[in-house]
């Protein structure tokens, strides 16, 4: 299977272990930033940071100036290490689905390269899953074996409950003490102001942010062509309609929530990423991988 191929959602979900997953979408991506004309961005990511006036000259890597003609130094171990956070909807809503891959099974799967990912850099990563209150909490470590320990849980998660993601985020803001980077992996489908507060909450204790925001493709393009029955997956209510007749509302709807996390966050200096369950998981690392370059 090709690496390339891997990044496809479709494709990853095919594999039932989260550890080869997570493994070859990982590798997959890697290859593809190393052959890109990102490629000394991603050395420098990887291994080394740029040389600064004043570091040492001998601190420089000749090997990597020789492929890169470009001056790194090797990063220090204090320089490197951090701890993540990656905050998981669980959610009822988080299982609809109109694609081979529903949000949740993406959520988990992308949640597994991250968590690969950091671990590989020698970064601690945990992984808390909610829905209207934190279901499961595994602290951040750094060891492979640990690694098997996020698997397994990622593994067992199942969508459950109406979600109440504001109350959970200021919960975990007064929980997680230590300055890190959290990262929330949500549909968002719950009060924008109050979700934004709980955002908000971490940046005042010094925490970086990056937010997923995930969607069905068709929650998005809203494609119905005959006459259907819409339910809430986490209320029960339902109605019966012409999607035709709803469409431009509910179009306008989605476009102002995405507006308004996308201009919030961007004040709130909070990286935010809209993706869809089609989206190739390449784009969700290369944001990451941007964002943890902002904090070394």
């Amino acid at each position: 299977m090709s690496k390339k191929k891997i990044l496809d959602p479709t494709v990853a979900a095919k594999l039932d272990k989260f550890d080869l997953r997570a493994r070859l979408i990982v590798e997959g991506f890697l290859t593809g930033l190393h052959k890109s004309p990102y490629h000394g961005f991603s050395v420098e990511f990887l291994e080394h940071r740029e040389y600064q006036p004043g570091d040492s000259i001998k601190d420089l890597d000749w090997k990597v100036y020789g492929k890169t003609d470009k001056y790194f130094i090797k990063k220090y171990e204090e320089e490197t290490n951090l701890k993540a956070y990656i905050l998981i909807d669980c959610s009822k809503s988080m299982q609809f689905s109109t694609q081979a891959v529903d949000k949740l099974d993406y959520a988990k799967t992308l949640a597994a390269a991250l968590s690969y990912l950091l671990v590989t850099q020698q970064d601690a990563v945990g992984i808390m899953s909610f829905a209207d209150k934190i279901k499961k909490y595994i602290p951040p470590r750094a060891s492979r074996a640990h690694l098997n320990t996020v698997f397994h849980q990622l593994d067992k998660l199942q969508a459950d409950n109406e979600t109440n993601t504001a109350e959970v985020l200021h919960k975990l803001a007064e929980r997680i003490k230590k300055r890190g980077l959290i990262i929330l992996i949500s549909d968002m489908l719950d009060d924008e102001e109050s979700i934004m507060k709980g955002l908000q909450h971490f940046r005042h204790n010094k925490h970086e942010l990056l937010v997923f925001h995930i969607m069905d493709k068709q929650e998005m393009d809203f494609d119905y062509h005959a006459k259907t029955r819409f339910v809430d997956m986490e209320s029960g209510e339902e109605i019966i309609t012409n999607p035709w007749e709803i469409k431009k509302e509910y179009l306008k709807k989605i476009e102002s929530m995405q507006k308004f996390f996308s201009t919030k966050c961007k004040n709130a200096h909070i990286d935010y990423v809209p993706i869809n369950t089609k989206t190739n998981y390449d784009k969700a690392l290369y944001s990451y991988l941007i964002k943890r370059k902002k904090m070394v």
